[in-house]
């Protein structure tokens, strides 16, 4: 699980560049508190070959699901 909240953009998405290419994970549990980072992360995942489930958790932030 990779907890992003709390950074500005663009640090979520780096944040996610930065473990696919060191991991390569199939998949990836991300945690954002902003739209703007989720809608970062999407469009880097979906060029990264991932697909992405969103979800919004019980305080509001969100939880990104990423899979290939």
């Amino acid at each position: 699980m990779l907890d992003v909240r709390g950074l500005n953009c663009p640090m979520p998405v780096l944040a996610v560049q930065r473990e696919v290419k060191a991991k390569t994970p199939k998949g990836l549990v991300v945690l954002a508190d902003n739209m703007t980072a989720v809608g970062n992360i999407q469009r880097f995942a979906a060029s990264a070959g991932y697909t992405v489930r969103v979800r919004e958790t019980d305080d509001g932030d969100y939880e990104l699901s990423l899979a290939k």
